[in-house]
């Protein structure tokens, strides 16, 4: 471990897929792992499987060859398949390790330290993943300290909270889904939006992801965004449960969960949310009709068998805009996550105002010899996903195996 002149920091899909590629290269390097290959996954919610269909599991050496490539992986099941897949090549991970801070070297490369021992490596790779510290907005300070806040990354099934109806800030994929599920075991269900896009999960046939392949949209750059913020967008609204299916603002207002708009504070324990939730739906509704577009184009492109998009069902935007808390059991904090490398990366300069790293094609030009890999939209959209974490990691270990 101490000659180690190559580390990983992280063996989730990022971190393995990386030891992959510098695995082919013939370039020696360690994986530290602060728990267990795939912890981060270890981690979600009981009955947590994929949004993305298993055909999109695309590691490199390691595509998704099971019996139901358009079916969704549960937790478990593809924790296990990140097992086989870094066990496959002979991933040389640490396990158990926890990286506590990197900073420079004294005679150049970095110092880490670890809590298996400091360790000083010329180049060092963070791939700990998109989600690293979870988010909530600023009124969750103002709810009743005596209600219990938990963030989704501690949820782990309805029976584990307390009894009574339950307020889910955050309407991303884990917010929906959360919402969904407690509203299935007979919860009341309050659902505070913001503003997330949304797609049928079938199209013409077709899973969405297909479609966001075909269109180019997984490519799109991170130098197409209308502003840097826009990284922190959520992911479209959507599950993987029951094979598949659509899971948004309609579907679960039709189901009885009940739609509020952005929570902005708390006085005593009654609640305030905007009146904006109009306003959030329609900004869903624009991102469809834009997919639609680029859907339209890639049919007529082809020579594809024409078919219509369907436009948004109507809407009926009429919410709260205050609710009461008394009897409630629980708040679920799903508002996404923000990047956390500066509590830990001590090197000035390395990650922008956001803290997201200031990078190009993976490696820090604050910092050479350090790189990054999985990071949301680090060079593309799908940076972080799936279906192209694969193409960073071969940039990566391009880069770091002509050094």
């Amino acid at each position: 471990m101490n000659d180690a002149k190559v580390v990983i920091v992280g063996a989730g899909q990022a971190g393995l897929a990386l030891s992959h590629e510098l695995t082919q290269a013939g370039v020696e390097h360690l994986v530290l792992e602060k728990g267990r290959v795939g912890e981060t996954w270890r981690g979600r919610w009981d009955s947590f499987c994929l949004v993305t269909p298993n055909w999109s599991v695309l590691l490199p050496g390691g595509h998704y060859d099971g019996d139901d490539p358009d079916g969704f992986m549960p937790r478990d099941e593809f924790v296990r398949y990140l097992e086989r897949y870094g066990a496959g090549f002979k991933a040389p991970v640490r396990e158990g390790v926890v990286v506590t801070s990197i900073g420079p070297g004294p005679d150049g490369g970095f110092l880490l330290k670890t809590s298996a021992g400091a360790l000083a490596p010329e180049t060092v790779v963070l791939a700990t993943g998109a989600f690293q510290r979870p988010h909530r907005v600023a009124a969750a300070a103002s709810l009743p300290s005596d209600l219990l806040q938990i963030d989704v990354e501690d949820y782990r099934n309805p029976g584990e909270l307390p009894a009574g109806p339950v307020l889910v800030v955050g309407s991303g994929q884990s917010g929906c889904q959360i919402s969904e599920e407690l509203h299935e075991a007979g919860r009341d269900v309050f659902l505070a939006c913001g503003r997330t896009s949304w797609l049928p999960r079938i199209i013409d046939e077709r899973d969405f992801v297909w479609w966001y392949q075909e269109t180019g949209f997984l490519d799109d750059p991170v130098g197409g965004l209308p502003s840097p913020e826009a990284r922190l967008f959520g992911n479209v609204q959507a599950t993987g449960h029951g094979g598949g299916r659509d899971l948004h603002y309609r579907t679960l207002q039709s189901r009885g969960v009940t739609l509020l708009g952005r929570l902005v504070g708390a006085e005593a324990r009654k609640a305030h949310f905007a009146p904006d939730l109009a306003a959030s739906v329609a900004w869903g509704d624009e991102r469809y009709s834009e997919l639609a577009d680029r859907i339209r184009k890639v049919v007529v492109e082809r020579g594809l068998p024409a078919f219509d998009m369907p436009e948004p069902e109507p809407f009926d935007a009429a919410a709260p805009e205050e609710l009461d808390l008394g009897g409630f059991g629980a708040v679920v904090f799903a508002g996404g996550f923000r990047p956390d490398y500066s509590s830990w990366v001590h090197i000035p300069g390395a990650f922008d105002e956001l803290g997201f790293p200031v990078h190009e094609n993976g490696e820090s030009t604050v910092a050479p010899g350090l790189h990054f890999v999985g990071v949301h939209w680090l060079r593309k959209r799908k940076s972080s996903a799936l279906i192209g974490v694969g193409e960073d990691a071969a940039i990566v270990a391009s880069r770091i195996s002509s050094r």
